[in-house]
């Protein structure tokens, strides 16, 4: 019940949109049907389940009031008038309950309970449910909450796994970029000790130490309004430099099991900051890793990289069969994360006859 009290509203809930035109219409004309049909016609029934339909385009947006109105209307009508509501109009009401759970917060979904519990109470008191449909409404009540409950924290669970795959692609970026400006940095450290060695005897190579010092300087301040778009735990700089594109030969070199790696490399490769060619480098592995191991029956990868004056775009294309999975939904997730914080787009998806597209097109001068 405590947890239940903290449940904070769902934000952004689905907007309105045609389907739920659909189902209003669609709930007034089963409606208005079965009033019709009806051995004991009720126009004020049929009028009021009718009326009450339009309620269902607010059921995501204002829940708890929607209830509200929705379960008195459907209380005080029937103790005035003496007549049930038919069973059709009495069904759709239990999308209501249901919404109420799935999108607002744990107080209102409180409320909620009790004005359902006082309509089933106040209708078995006036005599038009016995105490057996009661109870059994409460169990069905209670039903559709744990229904509405898991299927909430079902897409909590989603979201959360969509975060954490960004973040976990942030904390990459952030280690290759980290050990791309620590190179930097040790490169203008050695060169300012050697100027400062020779000043006394070759002062014109303390002025080449600077110039060298400025460049060096120049790029890492690239890298590093990159890095700050990142996000890193604390852990130990990787060592070996970061890959780049020209190590994109060795995800084809050697006898491996499965499909034959091709890599192509064509355009201006040369001065590409290392910070694309290394998410160049990344996308690509992470690519022929997922055809690798959810294209089924797949004979041959190809990754093409090309390059011009704007752009470095990479494809890597499968011939094999998509196999759906929950996980590659989330590294295709990690992937455009990185594409997008280097200030590029990355499209992937299934081809026309068959086979797997991952399109990637980054800006040649970075983020």
């Amino acid at each position: 019940m405590r947890d239940l009290w903290a449940w904070p509203r769902v934000p952004d809930p689905p907007p309105r949109g045609w389907r739920d035109w659909l189902l209003v219409g669609l709930v007034v004309t089963a409606v208005v049907l079965e009033g019709l049909l009806a051995d004991d016609r009720s126009v004020i029934v049929v009028v009021t389940a009718a009326a009450l339909a339009p309620a269902l385009l607010w059921r995501r947006s204002r829940p708890l009031l929607m209830v509200a109105i929705v379960f008195t209307t459907t209380t005080v009508v029937p103790v005035l008038m003496g007549h049930e509501f038919y069973l059709f109009a009495a069904a759709y009401v239990l999308i209501f309950p249901y919404a109420l759970f799935r999108w607002d917060s744990g107080r209102a979904a409180l409320a909620g309970v009790a004005v359902v519990l006082a309509k089933i109470g106040v209708t078995a008191a006036a005599g038009q449910l016995s105490f057996t449909d009661a109870v059994l409404g409460v169990v069905v009540m209670f039903a559709e909450f744990a229904l509405a409950a898991a299927f909430r924290y079902r897409a909590l669970l989603w979201v959360r796994g969509l975060d954490e795959a960004k973040l976990r692609e942030r904390e990459r970026l952030a280690r290759d970029l980290h050990d791309t400006v620590a190179h930097h940095v040790s490169a203008m450290a050695i060169r300012a000790q050697a100027g400062i060695a020779t000043a006394a005897t070759r002062p014109e190579a303390a002025v080449e130490a600077l110039e060298v010092i400025e460049g060096e300087a120049t790029r890492a301040l690239a890298e590093m309004r990159t890095m700050v778009h990142g996000l890193r735990h604390a852990q130990p700089a990787a060592l070996a430099p970061s890959p780049g594109i020209p190590d994109l030969a060795r995800l084809a070199g050697g006898p491996q099991p499965g499909p034959v790696v091709d890599v192509e490399l064509r355009g201006d490769l040369d001065g590409i900051p290392s910070t694309i060619g290394t998410a160049i480098y990344r996308l690509a592995q992470e690519s022929v890793t997922n055809a690798r191991r959810h294209a089924r029956h797949a004979s041959r990868i190809e990754v093409r990289v090309s390059a011009d004056a704007d752009a470095v775009r990479l494809r890597v294309s499968d011939d094999g069969t998509p196999q759906p999975t929950g996980d590659a939904g989330f590294g295709i997730v990690g992937m455009t994360e990185r594409a997008g914080l280097l200030g590029g787009t990355l499209e992937a998806g299934p081809n026309a006859d068959r086979g797997w597209t991952v399109a990637v097109a980054l800006p040649r001068s970075g983020a």
